[in-house]
């Protein structure tokens, strides 16, 4: 079987190499979350101001959203692995991803109010991803 006969279309030689570039999701660690943002540690720096594609875990949804940087700092060191705390606050939010994130907010503050009289309850860490942006 030739390579012609695997493909729906037959690929065309370029002239001169184009160039491109391939959005690869990274792990990461909420910290806190919001309504309009999330505070992120990341082994990596992220730059201020650029845009990102995050995929989060909301307890059994998951959403895929845009955000921009608004801050990123040095937080702390973690075995011998520089981790940056960075802030990030979601740009063009749909309203059915929007709605998601509000429920699970809700829902986040209704757990911690129940077990305050207990003990205090710590932040919950979410699942995540981020993309890096290619640019």
């Amino acid at each position: 079987m030739s390579d012609e006969n695997k493909r729906d279309a037959a690929r065309v030689p370029v002239p001169a190499p184009l160039s491109g570039e391939v959005k690869v999701f990274q792990p990461m660690t909420i910290t806190d979350v919001s309504a309009t943002g999330i505070q992120i540690e990341t082994p990596f720096a992220l730059q201020l101001d650029s845009l990102h594609d995050f995929r989060i875990s909301l307890g059994e949804r998951s959403v895929v959203l845009k955000g921009r940087i608004a801050h990123c700092h040095i937080g702390e060191l973690k075995e011998g692995v520089v981790i940056y705390r960075t802030g990030v606050e979601f740009v063009e939010t749909s309203d059915h991803v929007q709605g998601a994130i509000e429920h699970f907010v809700e829902a986040l503050k209704l757990v911690q109010r129940a077990a305050e009289p207990v003990a205090p309850a710590l932040p919950a860490v979410l699942d995540g991803e981020i993309a890096e942006d290619p640019v």
